[in-house]
């Protein structure tokens, strides 16, 4: 597999989708800022999402991928796609019981996830009935994940990373309206949303449908039953709930935590938003694209390849993720207060998110080297490790935002998911090399080392950057400021590009014609 083109792919893909969804929150935070309606919106869009990256992207996808791709290589398509089945007539039926349940108990539900709402019994309320529209979420995403991972063993990944588009395409649409008509920050606003949340999820499984129809490939429609691959799936995937989902369990731990401060999942939100660009864009692709690779790899035998997808993916992740860090973490002012500064987002909710972004940055690239590694169980059916170690992280998460929250408000809960961020990590890749499957050679040592010097001379200079932009930064005028902030990301990308290229930290000229040549 061409590595660095399917990376691309579904960068570009997600870059697209990030972008779009800047849009979206630069409307959602002019429309509700970071009031009530704000504050249940995040819950409602949270609560499935949170379970589709459990159970779908997270646990399903890293035990289905690796078992589908297994029988692709040893036991033909046919067969393949007969599992396939199985899989997804257990997957769906799973997802119709806990929705039906989720609308039965959602006040329950969203008691143990926002406990400091029932303070607020209009808050409360709204934010149950908002939950309850936007929970069918689930149904489409988790049903889009399944078939997306078919397509991506096939090495199709444009269409499952494009679909994210249609969210912030309708999202966007939606509250422009919202905007241009001036529905208040009510119920009948957050009803709004929320159906619109829903209306998104299924056109985005439509994508998906469209492009496996193109690629001939079917999958049958069976009865739910306990198949052996269905027994086989449950074992791996009950320790991938928590093994690929620690960033969302981190969160919804964080989310918990700070219903207990006015406003502050509505900054927490907004930074996670910011940072979750860069993870989206570098993280996820490469963790899409590595798993099927992986998997294939070790099933045919070719270990060197194995080794060499590892240690590029190590670098194309850093050679990325590191000015980002840098980045977000020196200048988040002014990135914030460009993006959302308006409307009923005023300079204290830019503060906040500030700061909160700021925290979030330094364990971003954290985020995305768990996307690299945790590959490198999966691909050999060990669910089993990562969930010991995603354990030890929330355990982490748990004490050290309740440690700093008294103090530090929010931001001690964007700390302490970078803490655990990091924890969960290093243990992740200590123990990958001690085992020997993954083995840095020192050009690849030498790479990281240079990476970081490059990023930190990049951040000095941001620093005198924004110093010398201030003025534009601090105009009322919103051209005058989006200029300013595309000046000072410019800056920083040709002195980063200089410095990395200069030090040999990564060939990024190679890697252009790389992929001009569509191979490497």
């Amino acid at each position: 597999m061409n590595l660095l083109r399917s990376f691309a792919t579904v960068g570009g893909a997600t870059m697209a989708s990030r972008l779009l969804g800047f849009v979206r929150d630069t409307l959602l935070a002019a429309a509700v800022g970071t009031g009530p309606v704000a504050d249940a919106f995040v819950v409602a869009f949270r609560l499935p999402n949170l379970f589709r990256r459990l159970f779908a992207e997270g646990a399903f996808n890293s035990a289905f991928i690796p078992l589908f791709g297994r029988a692709v290589e040893e036991e033909g398509d046919e067969k393949a796609r007969q599992i396939a089945g199985e899989i997804g007539s257990g997957l769906i039926s799973s997802l119709l019981v806990i929705t039906a349940l989720a609308q039965i108990f959602m006040p329950a539900v969203v008691w143990a996830l926002a406990p400091g709402f029932v303070d607020d019994p209009e808050k409360f309320d709204l934010t149950v009935l908002m939950s309850r529209i936007a929970f069918p979420y689930l149904i489409f995403m988790s049903a889009l994940a399944f078939l997306g991972g078919i397509l991506n063993t096939y090495e199709r990944f444009a269409a499952a990373a494009l679909a994210p588009v249609m969210l912030n395409i309708v999202m966007s649409v939606v509250l422009a309206v919202v905007l241009f008509v001036g529905v208040p920050a009510s119920v009948h606003l957050g009803i709004i949303l929320t159906v619109g949340v829903s209306v998104a999820g299924l056109l985005q499984l439509v994508v998906v449908l469209i492009d496996l129809r193109r690629a001939g490939i079917s999958v049958p429609i069976l009865r739910p039953r306990m198949t052996p691959a269905v027994k086989k799936l449950l074992v791996l995937g009950v320790p991938g709930v928590i093994a690929g989902g620690v960033t969302q369990i981190n969160v919804a731990v964080g989310q918990v935590i700070a219903s207990m401060q006015d406003g502050a999942n509505a900054l927490l939100y907004y930074a996670d938003r910011l940072y979750q660009l860069p993870l989206g864009v570098i993280g996820i692709a490469i963790g899409v694209v590595l798993l099927p690779s992986l998997t294939r790899q070790l099933r045919s035998g070719q270990t060197d390849h194995y080794q060499r997808s590892l240690n590029n993916a190590l670098e194309f992740s850093l050679a990325l993720t590191l000015p980002a860090s840098v980045a977000l973490a020196v200048v988040p002012h002014e990135i914030v207060g460009v993006l959302f500064q308006r409307g009923a987002f005023d300079q204290a909710a830019t503060n906040g998110t500030s700061a909160a972004l700021a925290a979030y940055a330094f364990g971003l690239p954290a985020f995305v080297l768990n996307k690299v590694f945790s590959p490198g169980y999966f691909a050999r059916e060990d669910t089993r490790t990562p969930m010991i170690f995603a354990t030890i992280g929330m355990v982490v998460n748990v004490a050290v935002s309740l440690a700093l929250f008294s103090s530090l408000q929010h931001v001690g809960i964007a700390l302490a998911t970078t803490i655990a961020g990091w924890v969960n990590t290093g243990l992740l890749i200590f123990t990958l090399w001690h085992r020997g499957h993954f083995q840095p050679d020192l050009r690849i040592l030498r790479k990281v080392f240079f990476l970081l010097v490059c990023s930190l001379l990049m951040g000095v200079a941001l620093h005198f950057a924004a110093g010398w932009l201030a003025p534009l930064f601090a105009d009322g005028a919103l051209p005058v400021r989006l200029g300013g902030l595309a000046l000072l990301v410019g800056t920083g990308l040709v002195i980063y590009a200089v410095l990395v290229q200069a030090t040999g930290g990564s060939d990024l000229i190679a890697h252009a014609k790389a992929l001009r040549r569509r191979k490497i």
